[in-house]
């Protein structure tokens, strides 16, 4: 079993940047500013040889119930709970603060082993900050520029022997494992094969402001993992959840929210706004939430333009159903809106739902997997060659200056999104209205509705043409 561990802290003391150094890469957003980060982010951290999980955890800070402060250290103290040690980061610069002897009391009484640490030790003015650490009553801190990366080697140090501790007891938890089991092989099946694990499935959700994309995530999972509340704008990073539906492990990304990048002002909307477009462009299927008390406005279908720009599959969720009275109208309203502005993806079928109740909640993920499947569809050569003819037959494309444009051949080149090269004796002049006329027919005639397609023409090689090199 991976070792967990808990990075906790109060506000802007570096947590995040000491995560990102851990992990290898720039996973959560960083920024002088306090509070930048809400939500519980896990990723998988190594040191020199060592392996092991790490959980960033908001700013410790004072709460009052019910505010989003409240909520936040929530978080904190779930993700301390499920965490075998706790990672204590301290701003050394700052020294010691009430908060700071706050949370080594809550540590202490959590029994859990405490890694203390003291960060922004560069420079001569940590000094002072790092004396002070010992009135905390955790031993000497260790000092840490995670910024950067100095002190890493007495980290190290420090966390060996957990690692290794819990290591040993795997191993021999495994030993008596394998004892139990001696002797009992009749029931292996003979020819039986294990199907390959090819990863999870990348799901993102994706939308406005205060769509209702964290609850929904909590009410798919059954656990309030996520930050909610009626407040715009509470998730920053893309956080991901990892869950199991059907046998099929699934990576969830919960997002920001996107808004108009006219209306953006502030920087740190702006970094969650690049966050959550990369989390679009490593997703595989994802999932666009639409509030139905507003309907699908130009925000919701620019989003799912960039969904379907980047070859995503697509699946169009609208939340808050049980607060529509008239369905029957809003449906219509959102049927015909797909239609007429997103050709792209046309065949298109929203997925009504409530986040809050749950209602409608068991259609989202078969739609889910079925989105995936067409995404990752790949069809034969011959078929695709007779269905070229048979479309060609019944209209044929237009000629250019007098002379005939014909289509000579077909083959899928890729997957995900299925992605197909034409041959033709002009290319060039073969118009995006024909194009479009085979994709809605390969749509209609391989089941390949609501899923981006691409179409490539090249010019076919005159054999009698001779090579003039």
């Amino acid at each position: 079993m991976t070792v967990t561990i808990a990075i906790v802290g109060r506000p802007n003391v570096g947590k995040s940047t000491l995560f990102n150094r851990l992990v290898g890469r720039r996973a959560a957003i960083v920024d002088d500013t306090p509070g930048v980060t809400r939500d519980r982010r896990e990723g998988d951290a190594k040191l020199g040889d060592l392996r092991f999980r790490i959980v960033d955890t908001a700013g410790f800070e004072t709460s009052h119930g019910g505010d989003l402060a409240s909520r936040v250290q929530a978080q904190t103290v779930r993700a301390l709970s499920c965490a075998e040690a706790a990672l204590f980061v301290i701003d050394a610069r700052a020294g010691v603060t009430p908060i700071d002897r706050e949370l080594a009391a809550l540590l202490r009484r959590s029994g859990r082993p405490i890694l203390f640490v003291a960060n922004k030790c560069e420079g001569r003015a940590a000094e002072s900050g790092l004396g002070e650490a010992h009135i905390l009553g955790l031993g000497p801190a260790i000092p840490l520029s995670a910024e950067h990366g100095e002190g890493l080697a007495m980290l190290y140090d420090a966390l060996q022997p957990l690692i290794d501790g819990a290591a040993a007891r795997d191993e021999a938890a495994a030993g008596d494992d394998t004892a139990a089991m001696t002797g009992t092989g009749d029931d292996a099946v003979p020819g039986a094969e294990v199907e390959a694990d090819h990863g999870p499935l990348q799901l993102a959700v994706v939308g406005r402001p205060n769509v209702g994309k964290s609850t929904l995530i909590n009410r798919l999972v059954g656990d309030e993992r996520l930050v909610t509340g009626p407040e715009a704008g509470i998730t920053r990073d893309a956080i991901a959840v990892d869950w199991t539906f059907r046998g099929k492990t699934l990576r969830m990304f919960d997002t920001a929210g996107l808004r108009r990048r006219a209306r953006i002002d502030d920087r740190l909307e702006h970094l969650a706004g690049i966050d959550t477009q990369r989390a679009i462009r490593f997703a595989h299927v994802v999932v666009i939430l639409v509030d139905a008390t507003v309907g699908l406005d130009k925000q919701d279908l620019s989003i799912a333009e960039l969904v379907v720009e980047e070859g995503r599959a697509p699946v169009l969720a609208v939340n808050k159903w049980d607060m529509i009275p008239d369905r029957g109208r809003v449906t219509g309203s959102i049927t015909r809106r797909l239609e007429d502005s997103l050709p792209q993806a046309r065949g298109l079928r929203p997925v009504f739902l409530s986040a809050a109740t749950g209602e409608g909640l068991g259609s989202l993920l078969p739609a889910v997997l079925a989105a995936y499947e067409l995404w990752n569809r790949k069809l034969g050569t011959p078929r695709l060659n007779r269905w070229l003819a048979d479309m060609t037959e019944k209209h044929a494309p237009p000629s250019a200056h007098g002379r005939p444009v014909k289509l000579r051949y077909m083959t899928q080149t890729k997957a995900r999104p299925p992605t197909f090269l034409l041959f033709s004796n002009r290319p060039e002049e073969l118009p995006e209205a024909y194009l479009r006329y085979l994709a809605n027919g390969l749509r209609e005639s391989f089941g390949l509705a609501g899923i981006p397609l691409r179409l490539t023409v090249r010019r076919t090689r005159n054999p009698y043409v001779g090579d003039p090199s």
